[in-house]
């Protein structure tokens, strides 16, 4: 079989309708359009949410709450998944993915202090909190802020 000799299942593609073609058609004159009315007409119909006049869904709904545009969204994760690198080993953002603890960076990167560390790494994030630092450093490690 070659690429010109591909064609679609027999029945499974039809040609388009072409209303307004005559009464024997079937969908002549008013072309499925029913007589008058707004959806009869041109460029006729309600927009998207339209409900007759009558109050609709959308803003009959309370509103609540406030989303801020500008908040970051900040990854966090904590000292004691950091055990599975290698003693030595530089943590990064980067390298936090290709571990699968984060899925994105997001804003940035945070580290938390729950959980301990038995491991001497070099951690390089946005953001650390002072637990965590400590524990770091506590464990022969250093801590870095990019």
């Amino acid at each position: 079989m070659k690429l010109h000799e591909l064609k679609p299942a027999p029945g499974s593609r039809k040609p388009p309708t072409r209303k307004g073609q005559g009464i024997g058609s079937g969908l002549g004159k008013t072309a499925g359009r029913g007589h008058k009315g707004q959806k009869a007409r041109s460029g006729g119909g309600v927009r998207p949410g339209f409900e007759g006049g009558q109050m609709p869904l959308q803003r009959r709904i309370p509103k609540r709450g406030f989303n801020n545009k500008w908040r970051k969204e900040i990854v966090i994760v904590n000292v004691g998944q950091l055990n599975r690198f290698d003693n030595g080993t530089v943590v990064t953002p980067e390298a936090l993915k290709e571990a699968g603890l984060i899925k994105q960076f997001g804003d940035g990167v945070k580290i938390l202090g729950q959980g301990d560390l038995e491991k001497v790494l070099t951690v390089k994030v946005n953001a650390i909190s002072q637990t965590a630092a400590e524990k770091i450093t506590s464990a022969g490690g250093k801590v870095e802020v990019i």
